[in-house]
């Protein structure tokens, strides 16, 4: 074989084995990238359901849990604080009906409930003013927070936003609009999901 075949020959080889390097390469670099566009665990842990064993939460107590980075309260109910609500003027609140409330469609009425659930109340314990926590406030009759004319609800410190015990929010204060209701079910009597859609319309 003559000199020019043999060049020819390793030009050849050497092109190809230059191509497949260097599609390795590229390959190699792309899986990562392609990699990065993937939600992380973290990121998927985050937006996951979270699911609540409510079974030991007493009539009157809350629960504080994290979904998608944000406080949920869970509080329950008693008797008491659900016939509450129907001595409250719907004049006094900004909201009566949640007409523009951020809450499931299942979701209804002044408990802001599921039906057969009205003692838990489900929400997102960030205020619509500004965001800050609201403070839990049950206490009937509460001298700081207008006397016999509070019947219970929460209270936010930041810039004194009040909410009924259904996070309907009062008329003269600076959140605008009820306290959100997130997507939420239940597994069985005892287990609570948050971040599910309840099958009941």
């Amino acid at each position: 074989m003559s000199n020019d075949g043999v060049n020819h020959s390793r030009r050849k080889f050497l092109l190809g084995a230059t191509g497949v390097v260097g599609g390795a390469g590229i390959v190699g670099a792309a899986v990562p990238f392609v990699a990065s566009w993937q939600p992380s665990a973290k990121a998927k842990a985050a937006g996951a359901p979270v699911r609540v064993n409510i079974s030991s939460l007493e009539a009157g107590g809350r629960l504080v849990v994290e979904w998608r980075g944000k406080p949920v309260y869970i509080v329950r109910r008693t008797q008491e604080s659900l016939d509450a609500l129907n001595q409250i003027e719907s004049a006094s609140l900004k909201d009566a009906n949640s007409e523009s409330a951020k809450q499931p469609a299942y979701v209804g009425g002044k408990a802001r409930s599921l039906q057969g659930k009205e003692e838990v109340l489900v929400l997102v314990g960030l205020c619509t003013h500004l965001g800050c926590a609201p403070m839990y406030r049950p206490d009937v009759g509460a001298a700081d927070l207008g006397g016999d004319q509070w019947l219970g609800g929460f209270f936010c410190p930041c810039h004194g936003s009040t909410f009924d015990m259904s996070g309907r929010v009062f008329v003269n204060v600076p959140a605008p609009t009820n306290l959100e209701i997130p997507p939420h079910n239940y597994e069985s009597d005892d287990v609570l999901v948050i971040g599910i859609d309840s099958e009941v319309a």
